[in-house]
């Protein structure tokens, strides 16, 4: 088992009833965070993830994260980019547009090429609704999609969701990977 994945169950999978983001209830949890924010985690995240972008059929110009999950993400993979010399630099998407000070909803863009092509890096996927949210905002700020990456997909219609959307995606892993389930 590759430590990442090995980080993951220990940290972040829980065998609890919850309630998810797409309002679904479920016997299980992966809170990515736990692991994320880890040192050896996110230096894991951003080797991982940055591997996984070459999967995608459009070369990435930045990351992005949706708040909150994908935020460690992006700068995980952004600090990795830049050590291996082919930096991407990181975004982060608010889920409400911020509503004081600069009142953005996605921050860290100001120098980005109109029509840059964001990859947006998600911790689980469930059924790709708040996902597909992002990628519009992206798509309202003018920005083209590369792609998602996520951690864990947990096989619940977010893959092809996304797919029917016309966007590639790519997880690292499955809800076969934490459960027994398939």
């Amino acid at each position: 088992m590759d430590r990442l994945l090995e980080l993951l169950r220990t940290h972040s999978y829980r065998k609890k009833k919850v309630v998810l983001a797409s309002g679904k209830e479920s016997d299980f949890f992966v809170d990515c965070k736990q692991t994320a924010l880890r040192a050896e985690g996110h230096a894991l995240v951003g080797e991982a993830m940055l591997d996984a972008l070459s999967r995608l059929p459009t070369k990435a110009d930045a990351v992005a994260g949706v708040a909150l999950g994908g935020c460690p993400l992006a700068s995980a993979v952004s600090l990795v980019s830049h050590q291996k010399g082919t930096p991407l630099d990181a975004v982060y998407v608010r889920k409400e547009v911020k509503d004081h000070g600069s009142r953005r909803q996605i921050e860290g863009d100001d120098h980005l090429a109109d029509g840059a092509a964001i990859a947006v890096l998600e911790d689980v996927v469930t059924t790709g609704g708040s996902t597909l949210k992002a990628l519009g905002w992206l798509r309202d700020a003018g920005y083209t999609i590369a792609g998602v990456v996520a951690l864990v997909d947990r096989r619940e219609g977010g893959a092809e969701n996304l797919r029917d959307a016309g966007v590639p995606f790519v997880a690292l892993y499955g809800r076969e990977d934490f459960t027994d389930e398939g």
